[in-house]
Order: structure tokens, then sequence, then C-alpha cells
């Protein structure tokens, strides 16, 4: 665990557990769950986002009614691993809308991709079209997912694992 962890209180870990449950929960309503001031909330939570443990907040979309309903994960074997083909890719990678997350990983392949797609031809061709035109690509393997069984961006972040 790096030593910033460490710098955290037990009020700032409920903070943070509230706002990554409800980003839109009122100054208000977390002073009241913390046993503070509003004015005091309001100084940890501009200290937690200066401090970048809060890196920003999202309202999370229906994918099913924006027409991006099939989610396809892509490994990614590269045909060299330098550091330019490396820099190639993931730049290649930043400006494509369709791919939400790329992760370079450790194993047989260098990157998995989640991507979301309208539907399996909607794949095809960000496949075809896209997908291979990526720089350095040597290999893919395609996982269509058929049933998201759990998906989440929150963080176990109980007292007893942050102050261990």
């Amino acid at each position: 665990m790096n030593d910033q962890a460490y710098q955290l209180d037990r009020i700032d870990v409920q903070l943070l557990d509230l706002l990554q449950r409800d980003g839109r929960i009122p100054n208000t309503r977390l002073a009241e769950a913390v046993s503070l001031s509003p004015t005091a909330v309001l100084a940890r939570v501009q200290r937690l986002a200066r401090e970048q443990y809060i890196l920003g907040y999202e309202a999370r979309l229906n994918p099913r009614k924006l027409r991006a309903g099939l989610l396809v994960f892509v490994e990614v074997l590269l045909d060299r691993t330098t550091p330019n083909v490396f820099h190639e890719f993931k730049a290649a990678v930043q400006v494509r809308p369709e791919v939400m997350e790329c992760h370079m990983v450790a194993g047989g392949f260098d990157y998995l991709l989640k991507t979301r797609h309208h539907d399996m031809a909607a794949y095809r061709d960000f496949a075809g079209r896209v997908l291979w035109e990526l720089p350095g690509i040597r290999e893919t393997r395609t996982f269509a997912v058929m049933e998201e069984v759990k998906e989440s961006m929150a963080l176990d972040i109980r007292p007893n694992r942050v102050f261990e």
C-alpha cells in the first residue's frame, strides 16, 4: 500500500465510501452522515479531490438504451514489445470511442481491451476496420459477453483495509 493512503482518517474513508456510492449526494447529507459541519465536510472533500483520492464525477449511462449493449473483451498480442510500438498502440487506442478501457497485462498477451458495440455486426465492423489497423497488432482473441453478472467501479475502502 502506498504511504499516501495512511494520511486518510476514518471520516475521510466514510466520505469516500459515501461519494463513490452516490456522487450527487448533497453536502448537507454528507455532513449529517459523518457528524461534521457542512463547511468542514466541504473542505475535506475538496482536499480529497486536490490530493486525487477523488478523480472526478460521472453519470453511469445505460449502454442498452444508447445502442452499445454488446460488451466485448479483446486480448491483444503485439508483434514487437519495444517502447515505440507500445507508445503507438496506446496513442491509437486513446482516440477510439469504442474502447472503454485498455490495460497492459502480464501473461500471454500484451493488452486487454474492453469495448462496447451496438451488436455483433458492429463489432465485426470495428474488428475489421479499426482493430486490425491499430499499430503493432500481431494477434487478437475476442470474448463477447453473454451476461454481465457484476459491474462496479466501487473500491473496497473499509477502514480495516485502509489502515492496515
